[in-house]
């Protein structure tokens, strides 16, 4: 065990993209844990969009970062020192990590859930960790996706929808539809994943091909990306459709600019709805949406892809990626080891 440890904390609220003057690197001791505590070496950072709302100094679901904190993620690792009964050395951890060497858990500001040891990290932090419970949660809850129905979903290629496409044809949708930003992206959705169709939106008309591609109308909608596609794919809805608000990346590098619906009437013809949902509403059921999951994983139903960056100096850097559509499937942070 070293006797420093990386910390990348927040210098500045951001303006767009995230940049290095935004995080600043502190090298600090190897903390000890305290009674009760752990103390964990971080191996792999779960890079999800949301952290991006976190460094605004705006409010959420979750307070924002504080200027001078370490970055809030998720991550894995494994307990190097422990002074509580719940964690062993060696053993591996899921939780609220941070961009940092080390973590402490255990405390009343740091939990960690210990992960079987036979489970692939990746996929502990994917398909069986908050990406796939959001998709899990979101399309079947919220959703409610009947057999039969048209399901279409944006950020397709991305962590969350991937898996939302997969749940709906293993739950019996008649259609599914993907919304991504390259030809390479949608032939992968159509080839590997087993979606019906696929839609490029940056080089498409995705009103009219959403028109072709779904021709009963949109039955159950999962959006992650808010703005414009949103507004199109709210003009398609078919009766009594399901609206799934998970996020809106298309506006976290610019809160100040919000984009008008012209579309949200069609709530009221079609006599659709449009929720949202936090997964932290579903933490205590995370084991049954687990148990499914694995199930269609073996099956081979349920398929994931990881994009791996190295090194906890590229974290930011893989943070982008989310914005510039430079990944397919879950973005992941590898430290050294």
């Amino acid at each position: 065990m070293t006797d420093t440890s990386r910390r990348l904390v927040l210098a500045r609220r951001p303006e767009g993209m995230v940049d290095d003057t935004v995080v600043r690197v502190d090298q600090v001791p190897v903390p000890v844990p305290g009674e009760g505590e752990a103390v964990v070496r971080v191996r792999y950072l779960s890079i999800d969009p949301t952290i991006r709302t976190w460094m605004d100094d705006a409010p959420g679901y979750l307070p924002p970062i504080e200027l001078g904190a370490v970055i809030r993620s998720g991550g894995i690792g494994e307990v190097v020192a422990s002074n509580s009964e719940h964690y062993a050395e060696g053993d591996t951890v899921f939780g609220m990590l941070g961009w940092q060497d080390h973590a402490v858990v255990g405390g009343p500001d740091a939990m960690a859930q210990v992960v079987p040891g036979e489970v692939d990290p990746t996929a502990a932090l994917s398909v069986f960790g908050t990406t796939g419970m959001t998709a899990y949660f979101g399309l079947l809850d919220v959703g409610k996706p009947e057999e039969g129905d048209t399901v279409v979903v944006s950020g397709a290629a991305g962590a969350t929808g991937s898996v939302v496409g997969q749940i709906a044809k293993a739950k019996g949708a008649g259609r599914v539809v993907g919304i991504a930003g390259s030809d390479e992206k949608c032939a992968w959705l159509v080839d590997e994943l087993g979606f019906d169709g696929a839609v490029n939106y940056k080089t498409e008309d995705v009103a009219a091909r959403l028109r072709e591609l779904c021709p009963d109308g949109i039955d159950v909608y999962f959006d992650n990306v808010g703005g414009e596609i949103l507004d199109t794919c709210l003009g398609q809805l078919a009766m009594k459709a399901r609206v799934v608000c998970c996020g809106a990346i298309s506006a976290y590098n610019d809160r100040g600019a919000a984009y008008g619906l012209t579309n949200y009437f069609t709530l009221i013809t079609k006599r659709a709805r449009m929720e949202g949902f936090l997964i932290l509403d579903y933490l205590d059921r995370f084991g049954e949406a687990q148990g499914e999951m694995l199930g269609w994983v073996l099956d081979g139903k349920v398929k994931h892809a990881v994009h791996v960056v190295d090194g906890l100096e590229h974290a930011t850097d893989a943070l982008n990626l989310l914005f510039t559509g430079g990944n397919t499937g879950k973005v992941i942070v590898k430290l050294e080891d």
